[in-house]
């Protein structure tokens, strides 16, 4: 799939870093009361509740989370958001930790669910900033809330000049965090995510490129089967790390050249599938969406590919796909059954399910591996802003081959948009048809049991 790397001009003209001092000038005023308060410098002292009062209005990331754009269209003026955001940006220097990652929550939370491409190339290196500041000084949680905040900045901005200055100067900073195997589990499995992502949008440089790629094959590859008498892979409390870096690697190995891919499907192809035996059912389904991927590249490159392993390889697909051990949770289960199904498909038959994504009046078709996965993980980081960015953002249409955004008028808009009440007449509805479903199907298996 192609990536569009063609930068926009008539979008490049914002200044370097000319938002900062607004910034903080709105955040000043903001604070409640009208108090005048100065910014503290950067500390990991906690604040007071008195502090914490001033700025709970700008902090609350569910204010941005639960409706989206909706909301800020219909309770909010784009200056009015804008204005929050200022006191936001200027809350990621406070003094309280928990202010700091608040702030960096509700500012990923807005630009997840509306385009603010002018305001934040104005004041990208304020926020690139105060995003490694964040990285490198705070805690867990805090570089989790940066490391996506980061990420979500790069989709706003795609590809150019000013991603690959916020991956040149938080690159360093995301794969020392990844690396170092004393910091917090959760906080390298979001750094190595963002990681991925920024690459993915931002590099130019193939050796930059190729670096990352090694970077995080380093960390997924300690999860592979070591020793020839076990059958099985025990999960560990870095399985989750493992898991993201095999994500995130997978998604940049479909944007490297030919010779790369099979280098790199050399190295794997006969490694990877021991991760299907582990006993972490995410790692499972990872490894196995994963190796489906690899079998569509490898086909697209040679339309005559033959797997060494075949046999062995589909005889572990099949057995996951139709899994019944009772040890396993029902969900799990459930869940595992319906992707390796297609995964069987896919490697056995080059066969691919398609799925359909509605956005406003468009709808995307997703027939292939490549495709889905790269919707999987913006999806994942975007949330419900997904159909938004997809209807809006130049990026996403251009790598999903969307074309152009679709202009629509207000009254158009308007008549799509569906009322909070209406959505919850419609899926109580749909959860009222499918008990009704359900119950039927029950009945139907207990008039078979007293038949036999």
């Amino acid at each position: 799939m192609p990536k569009n790397k063609k930068r926009n001009a008539s979008h490049r003209g914002g200044s370097g870093g000319g938002g900062g001092g607004s910034g903080a000038a709105a955040a000043a005023a903001a604070t409640a009361g009208g108090q005048h308060r100065n910014v503290q410098p950067f500390s990991d002292e906690d604040a007071s509740i008195e502090t914490m009062s001033h700025c709970s209005g700008y902090s609350d990331p569910s204010s941005f989370a639960e409706d989206g754009p909706e909301v800020l269209d219909e309770e909010g003026t784009q200056e009015d958001l804008e204005y929050k955001l200022k006191g936001l940006i200027d809350l990621t220097l406070d003094k309280s930790a928990k202010t700091r990652q608040a702030a960096l929550e509700g500012i990923k939370n807005a630009l997840a669910s509306k385009m603010l491409y002018e305001f934040i190339l104005e004041r990208r290196m304020t926020l690139t900033d105060s995003i490694e500041r964040c990285l490198k000084k705070g805690k867990s949680d805090e570089q989790r809330a940066a490391a996506a905040l980061a990420s979500v900045i790069c989709i706003q901005l795609g590809p150019g000049i000013e991603s690959e200055e916020i991956l040149k100067t938080l690159g360093p900073v995301l794969k020392k965090i990844i690396c170092d195997g004393t910091a917090n589990i959760q906080a390298r499995q979001t750094c190595a995510t963002c990681f991925g992502v920024c690459c993915f949008i931002a590099t130019d440089d193939i050796t930059e490129l190729y670096s990352t790629l090694e970077c995080l094959e380093n960390i997924f590859i300690k999860s592979y089967l070591k020793e020839k008498d076990t059958n099985v892979i025990c999960s560990t409390p870095n399985t989750v790390l493992h898991i993201s870096s095999l994500l995130a690697w997978t998604l940049l190995l479909t944007i490297c050249p030919i010779n790369e891919v099979k280098k790199k499907l050399e190295m794997h192809f006969h490694k990877l599938p021991s991760l299907l035996s582990c006993d972490d059912v995410n790692m499972r389904i990872a490894a196995g969406e994963s190796l489906a991927l690899l079998f569509e590249l490898a086909r697209g490159m040679e339309s005559d590919f033959f797997y060494e392993d075949m046999e062995s390889l589909t005889q572990m697909l099949r057995a996951l796909a139709t899994d019944g051990n009772k040890h396993r949770a029902k969900v799990d289960k459930r869940k595992q059954r319906s992707v390796f199904r297609d995964v069987l498909r896919a490697v056995e038959e080059r066969d691919f399910p398609t799925e359909t994504v509605k956005f406003g009046p468009e709808r995307m078709y997703i027939d292939c591996w490549v495709k889905k996965h790269t919707y999987d993980t913006f999806k994942e980081i975007l949330g419900s802003g997904m159909q938004y960015h997809l209807q809006s953002n130049e990026f996403l249409r251009n790598v999903f081959e969307l074309g152009p955004p679709v202009m629509l008028d207000a009254a158009t808009l308007k008549t799509m948009k569906i009322s909070r009440f209406e959505r919850h007449l419609y899926n109580s509805a749909a959860f009222k048809a499918r008990t009704k479903a359900r119950s039927k199907c029950r009945d139907k298996r207990a008039d078979v049991g007293e038949f036999f």
